[in-house]
């Protein structure tokens, strides 16, 4: 087993600094490769990092640097095509999220992964945030009984920035429905093990906000899809990213038989948790906080070096992960059909919102693969 690897990182300027900053912390991938197209940018974090080798070409490094592994930073139109390029090559790759903007995309990008002898990961870092790690414990030890329920809600008002960026502009505020959902569907996907999402129903608020140009935005302001589960569960997922308010982008609530989880919806709130064998009747919430003694996740045990990280620690909890994964030390939850589980409800929602809030079925990944 290799005791170290070279990665490139895609999108190094921007999103991908995070992971370059994070690497050695891992004790085994090094920076080798950087690839933005802001060249002015790349020097300065090849000078924070000390990678050797520099590209504005995504092929190019592909083909020329000595990398066996590759993270994928870039806007999210771009990480199926560079995810398939690299998977292709048998290198390693972490990819940002979403994993696919189409049906057809996430096909190729599941076909390419099925083909290859590369590892391939979603880097959704909000589901190794510390409440939901700990939410997703207490799932696992049976504390929430049979998990039925759950909400997960991203506001995260960013109409100047979709001008800065114009992919925003057109992959997450341009097209109708949930556009960028994983960050709410992840975690709670991991809360409902085994299960996955059978159908949705889309629907919008209607359009209240118009960009520089005068024109609306062809996102409605809230974008709700409800997801029907396998097990006949059901999720509610809000996506904002166009309302005038407070950020909030890590709502959650879970209901069980045993147990319910609401988070904090704004600074300062407690994350309130109630469970049977803790609480008796329901009748009163607990502070989350009370219960860490006994079940902060392993991956927490070292807060203060997670807190000086990017996400809240979660660029370097995905790096170890994706480390882990590689070397055959931990299961990959995250994997290509993990990916689509949590990428696919949003998709089939831009259709059902063109449908009247039609329910339409949800590709299960899987299938595409056994031919069945």
């Amino acid at each position: 087993m290799k005791q170290s690897m070279n990665v490139g990182i895609v999108g190094a300027v921007t999103r991908g600094s995070g992971f370059a900053k994070s690497l050695g912390l891992t004790r085994f991938f090094r920076a080798q490769a950087l690839c933005d197209v802001n060249q002015e940018g790349l020097e300065g974090i090849r000078a924070e990092t000390g990678a050797p080798e520099t590209f504005t070409d995504y092929a190019e490094m592909l083909e020329r640097a000595d990398i066996q592994a590759v993270v994928i930073g870039t806007p999210m139109h771009l990480h199926a095509p560079m995810a398939i390029a690299a998977l292709d090559k048998d290198l390693h790759v972490l990819s940002e999220v979403t994993a696919a903007v189409s049906m057809d995309e996430s096909r190729s990008l599941v076909a390419a992964a099925n083909r290859s002898n590369g590892v391939y990961m979603m880097a959704e870092n909000y589901t190794f945030m510390k409440p939901n790690m700990m939410v997703r414990d207490l799932v696992a030890r049976g504390l929430f009984g049979e998990p039925y329920y759950a909400e997960g809600e991203y506001l995260h008002e960013l109409k100047e920035a979709a001008e800065r960026t114009p992919w925003r502009r057109k992959w997450q505020t341009g097209i109708n429905g949930v556009t960028y959902g994983t960050h709410s569907l992840g975690p709670i996907l991991q809360w409902m093990p085994g299960d996955r999402v059978a159908s949705v129903c889309g629907a919008g608020s209607g359009h209240h906000y118009r960009d520089p140009r005068g024109n609306f935005y062809e996102n409605e302001d809230a974008s709700v899809m409800l997801c029907r589960m396998v097990s006949g569960g059901l999720v509610k997922i809000r996506v904002d990213m166009l309302s005038d308010r407070p950020h909030a982008m890590t709502n959650y609530s879970l209901q069980g038989t045993d147990g319910a989880y609401e988070s904090a919806r704004a600074l300062g709130e407690p994350n309130r948790i109630w469970l049977r064998s803790r609480n008796g009747s329901p009748d009163a919430w607990e502070d989350l906080k009370e219960l860490e003694p006994e079940h902060t996740p392993d991956a927490w045990k070292d807060e203060e070096t997670l807190r000086n990280v990017g996400h809240g620690g979660g660029d370097l909890l995905e790096l170890l992960a994706f480390r882990d994964v590689i070397r055959q030390r931990r299961r990959n939850d995250l994997d290509i059909h993990h990916a689509m589980d949590m990428t696919l409800p949003g998709l089939v929602s831009q259709l059902s919102i063109e449908k009247d809030g039609a329910w339409l079925e949800v590709p299960d990944s899987r299938m595409w693969i056994s031919g069945a």
